[in-house]
C-alpha cells in the first residue's frame, strides 16, 4: 500500500495539481491553524466555550463564521486575525470595446 504523503509529495511535482491544490488553502485554513495548534476539534471547542459540532461546521465551511467568530477562534489556536482586501485581477479586454 503507498501512503498518501508518498503520493502528495510524487503529485505536487505536476503543476496543474499543485496550482489547484494551492487554490484550496483558504478552505482549509481553519483545518491548518487547528493542526498547527495541536489541538482536537473537541479540546479547540472547549477554549471557544462552544460544541465540537460546531467546530466542525466552520471547519467544513457549512456554516458562515463571524469575524467575532473567526477572532475568537484565531486567539483560541494562538494566531492573530488578518482580514483584508485585494484587487481581483481583470481578464484581458476584448478587442473593440
Amino acid at each position: 500500500m503507498i501512503k498518501f504523503d508518498t503520493l502528495h509529495k510524487k503529485w505536487m511535482k505536476d503543476p496543474a495539481y499543485r496550482r489547484e491544490y494551492d487554490a484550496l488553502e483558504e478552505e482549509f485554513a481553519l483545518i491548518a491553524a487547528r493542526a498547527r495548534a495541536g489541538l482536537s476539534q473537541a479540546q479547540l471547542a472547549k477554549r471557544m466555550k462552544t460544541t465540537q459540532s460546531a467546530i466542525a461546521r466552520l471547519e467544513s465551511g457549512r456554516a458562515k463564521p463571524s469575524t467575532r467568530t473567526l477572532a475568537r477562534f484565531a486567539a483560541a489556536t494562538g494566531h492573530r486575525l488578518k482580514i483584508s482586501f485585494e484587487p481581483v485581477k481583470k481578464g484581458k479586454k476584448k478587442a473593440g470595446k
